[in-house]
C-alpha cells in the first residue's frame, strides 16, 4: 500500500493511519504493518528542519502580521496577507488564519465578516485622529506628489530613449576607423578617376553608337530565337507525356533562367 505525506514533514503517514519513522540508530525505516515506503520522500533531518523552521514561523507570525497591518493600515483578507508575505517570511496559510484570529481575540486588530469572507484591519482606536484640514493637506501633498512621480518618469522614459540611441550609435574608435576606411576608398576612387581622365584611348562617339545599335541587333535575335525555341519545345510537349522539366532534362536543354540570365532592355 503506498503511503502518503504532507510536504516537507518527517512523519509519514499511510493511508490505513500506521505511522511509521526512521530509526536514528539503525539508519533505515522501520515501517508498521501494512505500511511500505515509496522513494522520492525527504529524509528524517531534512523533515525536522523544516518543521522547526515552519514551527519558528509560526510562533512569530502574530508579532509580525501586527506589525505589517499596523504600518499598512488597511483591510486585508486572511488570504492577501498570506500572499504578501509568505515568500518573504515564509509563514504557511494555516498559521497565518490562526495568528489573524488570535490577534483579533486579543483585541489588537479589528475582524470584520462580510460574507463568508473575513476581513482583519489595525485597531484605529491606536491612531490619533486627523482632522479635515490634516486630510486637506495629505490630499494636496499627495497630488504634489502624484504629479512629480509622473514628471520622473516622463524624464526616465526620455533617458532611456536616449540611452538606447546612444548604445545603438557607432562608438568613438568605431567611427575613427570607419572615417579611415572611408578616406581610404575615396583615395582609389579618385586614383581611378584621375587614370580615366588622363587616358587617351578615349571611345568616341561614333564607337560607341556602333556598339549600342549592335548590342540591340544581338538582343533582337536573341529574343527571337528564344520565341521560337519556346513555341517549338511547346508544340512537342502537347503530345509528350512527361512533365516539361523532365523532357528539358532528357533532351539537355539549358534555360536562360537555369543561369540567372534575363535579357538586357533595349
Amino acid at each position: 500500500m503506498k503511503s502518503t505525506t504532507a510536504p516537507g514533514e518527517g512523519l509519514f503517514i499511510p493511508r490505513e493511519g500506521f505511522p511509521f519513522r526512521q530509526s536514528p540508530s539503525r539508519h533505515r525505516k522501520e515501517p508498521l504493518p501494512r505500511a511500505t515506503v515509496t522513494s522520492g520522500f525527504p529524509s528524517l533531518a531534512a523533515g525536522k528542519a523544516m518543521s522547526k523552521g515552519r514551527a519558528e514561523a509560526a510562533a512569530g507570525a502574530p508579532g509580525i502580521l501586527l506589525r505589517y497591518l499596523q504600518e499598512q493600515n488597511r483591510p486585508y483578507s486572511a488570504q492577501d496577507v498570506f500572499g504578501n508575505l509568505q515568500r518573504e517570511h515564509g509563514l504557511g496559510k494555516a498559521a497565518v488564519v490562526k495568528a489573524l484570529e488570535q490577534l483579533a481575540q486579543q483585541g489588537k486588530i479589528k475582524e470584520k465578516t462580510y460574507g463568508k469572507q473575513k476581513i482583519y484591519f489595525a485597531n484605529q482606536d491606536q491612531f490619533d485622529m486627523v482632522s479635515d484640514a490634516d486630510l486637506q493637506g495629505l490630499d494636496a501633498k499627495i497630488v504634489a506628489l502624484a504629479a512629480k512621480v509622473q514628471s520622473l518618469q516622463q524624464s526616465c522614459r526620455h533617458m532611456e530613449a536616449e540611452l538606447k540611441e546612444l548604445t545603438s550609435a557607432l562608438t568613438t574608435p568605431e567611427m575613427q576607423k570607419e572615417i579611415q576606411e572611408l578616406k581610404k576608398e575615396c583615395a582609389g576612387y579618385t586614383e581611378r578617376l584621375k587614370n580615366i581622365k588622363a587616358a587617351t584611348n578615349h571611345v568616341t562617339p561614333e564607337e560607341k553608337e556602333q556598339v549600342y545599335r549592335e548590342k540591340q541587333k544581338y538582343c533582337k535575335e536573341w529574343r527571337k530565337r528564344k520565341r521560337m525555341a519556346t513555341e517549338l519545345c511547346d508544340a512537342i510537349l502537347e503530345g509528350y507525356a512527361k512533365s516539361k522539366k523532365q523532357f528539358f532534362e532528357e533532351v539537355g536543354i539549358e534555360t536562360d533562367e537555369d543561369y540567372n540570365v534575363t535579357l538586357p532592355d533595349l
